[in-house]
């Protein structure tokens, strides 16, 4: 009896053996089933955007330049040129970071300036960024010929007017100003404030 149970426990192992084997080649032989998986190349890698700044004064071809993210105010005045021979480069910062959207203005050397004012450069050398702006009611000449297209004789007039009429009561009331029309405020908006006066 002993060789009877055997023969059975074999038998239903090999069974066993069997339809597991089959159920393997079906699964194996069977076509896939859902969508085919695609393997797609990683995404590439966005450029950032360049910087836009604006270089005026004494460089070789002022205007308006598109430079590589990181940098620095050296690299703005060569794609301006270089500096002009009269230019007045130990004032100008040519280590600053740049940033999008700056005026970069490098004086002239030996400018005249009315009333025996000479000018102090502003911290950065000749730079101003629209998140740092010129107080109309307390900013000295210098700080106002550091802005776009105001010079020595322009920055007097508006101290003179404020001088004479009190503190600026809102931007606009630049165009008061003699040498100052729409255009020019336009363009100085970005970068003045009527702030508070002290």
């Amino acid at each position: 009896m002993e060789g009877v149970m055997k023969r059975w426990i074999d038998l239903a192992l090999g069974v066993l053996v069997g339809v597991v084997l089959s159920g393997v080649a079906v699964a194996v032989a069977a076509p896939p089933r859902g969508k085919p998986v695609v393997l797609l190349p990683p995404p590439p890698t966005p450029t950032p955007a360049p910087l836009v700044v604006d270089v005026a004064g004494a460089v070789q071809h002022p205007g308006v330049y598109a430079l590589p993210r990181g940098s620095r105010v050296r690299d703005a005045i060569m794609a301006a040129g270089g500096f002009r021979a009269d230019a007045a480069q130990e004032i100008v910062n040519q280590a600053a970071r740049l940033t999008d959207g700056l005026w970069i203005y490098v004086p002239f050397r030996n400018t005249p300036t009315p009333y025996g004012v000479t000018p102090t450069p502003a911290p950065l050398g000749t730079m101003i960024s629209p998140e740092a702006r010129v107080n109309l009611n307390t900013a000295t000449a210098a700080e106002l010929e550091a802005l776009p297209r105001i010079g020595p004789a322009l920055a007097q007039r508006i101290i003179d007017y404020r001088r004479t009429h009190g503190a600026f009561q809102t931007v606009d009331d630049l165009l008061a100003v003699k040498g100052i029309g729409p255009a020019l405020l336009a363009t100085l908006r970005p970068y003045v404030t009527v702030g508070k006066t002290p």
